[in-house]
């Protein structure tokens, strides 16, 4: 029998280059460059073609590949029709699943794993996103689709898509920094689902959907939204003494607080901080800043020697609120932003492809006989 840790922690499944962590540190990078002035200097689609070639692009690669990306914003006619289909009360992260899989529909070659090939279609579906999510919303509110505006980056583009409105400079760039935040994690749950999909040689569309499925759950992406929840439990900064000790009392968990691996402050959180509160003071959240900073003040005074520090969920919760997102829409954001590394994990898997194939401990019993049904 192996002594393999539950949930594979501590195990070395792949190899990397895209992004480095070292918990006990704090530390992420992204091919070597450190996230936190990736977030201050970068742009979203600098940081995707970082990560899918392993350096920096020089000026005119960088307008290619946006002119690329922008190029793809558009959806198809049919899948406008299949979103106007969806229920009103469906979720957004299942639509966005079911989207994103129906878009290989329409590929006259959805089963190409050549490189080429699969980073296309990466770049097709991480130009879409944003469309599927703004146009599914709009649908649940009764209202008409927007097109999409070739002339914005990646975030204004989506602000658009969903408000019909150009976002003010504030939200633009606060939602692009959320989006290079996310873009990768190492092997995190849903990376590895997308690694294991695309190694059986499945197309990139599978892998994807795979990997949004997996990330939908509360113990991966779907964090942030138990953040808002429980900040909108807090009537008032006032309140939130009691109501930190009261759960800490109970043992309950203060969502936006630790990570799987993550023993330091989270560095994603650092810069993210300082934009949500200057986003919460433009858009008239102050109040809820507030309270996300006494939060911490109070986490750092009981919990921070054991080494349970904000997370980049805890932030980009009240980042989400201030843009105007509904609480549903949190998760989603986390997705439209993987992508890139999910892509970019999908093409490195490829590049030396062995089928993901562990083992398994069987703990059952042996030697059991077949009862026949009349003694059963």
């Amino acid at each position: 029998m192996s002594t393999a840790a539950k949930g594979l922690e501590g195990v070395v499944a792949a190899e990397t280059e895209m992004s480095f962590i070292d918990g006990e540190k704090g530390v992420l990078e992204y091919v070597g460059i450190a996230i936190d002035p990736l977030a201050r200097h970068s742009t979203f689609e600098e940081t995707v073609f970082l990560l899918w070639n392993k350096r920096l692009p020089k000026a005119d690669e960088l307008a290619a590949f946006s002119k690329d990306l922008r190029s793809n914003y558009g959806l198809s006619k049919e899948t406008k029709r299949l979103i106007a289909l969806m229920p009103t009360s469906a979720q957004p992260m299942h639509v966005l699943r079911t989207i994103v899989s129906s878009l290989a529909l329409d590929d006259p070659d959805p089963n190409s794993t050549d490189r080429s090939a699969v980073q296309a279609k990466g770049l097709r579906i991480l130009a879409q996103a944003p469309a599927i999510v703004a146009a599914f919303d709009r649908h649940r509110r009764g209202l008409e689709i927007i097109e999409p505006d070739s002339s914005l980056s990646f975030a204004a583009n989506f602000l658009w898509l969903l408000n019909g409105e150009k976002p003010t400079d504030t939200m633009e760039r606060a939602f692009d920094a959320c989006m290079i935040l996310h873009a990768d994690h190492g092997l995190n749950a849903s990376t590895f689902a997308c690694r294991v999909i695309i190694s059986t040689l499945s197309d990139i569309y599978s892998a994807i959907t795979g990997a949004i499925g997996a990330l939908r759950g509360p113990l991966h992406g779907g964090a942030n939204e138990g953040v808002m929840v429980a900040l909108n439990e807090v009537g008032s900064v006032g309140e939130v003494e009691d109501f930190v000790m009261g759960k800490l009392k109970r043992k309950e968990r203060i969502m936006g607080f630790g990570h799987r691996v993550y023993k330091a402050y989270d560095p994603r959180a650092t810069y993210l901080k300082t934009l949500a509160k200057q986003l919460a003071e433009d858009t008239g959240n102050a109040e809820l800043y507030e309270k996300s900073s006494r939060v911490e003040q109070i986490m750092e005074r009981e919990v921070a020697a054991k080494g349970i520090y904000p997370n980049v969920d805890f932030y980009s919760a009240t980042t989400y609120h201030s843009i105007g997102l509904k609480l549903d829409l949190f998760t989603p954001m986390f997705a439209l932003s993987r992508i890139a590394g999910w892509t970019g994990h999908a093409l490195e898997q490829l590049d030396a492809n062995r089928l993901i194939r562990p083992k398994a401990d069987y703990v059952g019993p042996h030697d059991k006989p077949y009862v026949s049904m009349d003694k059963r």
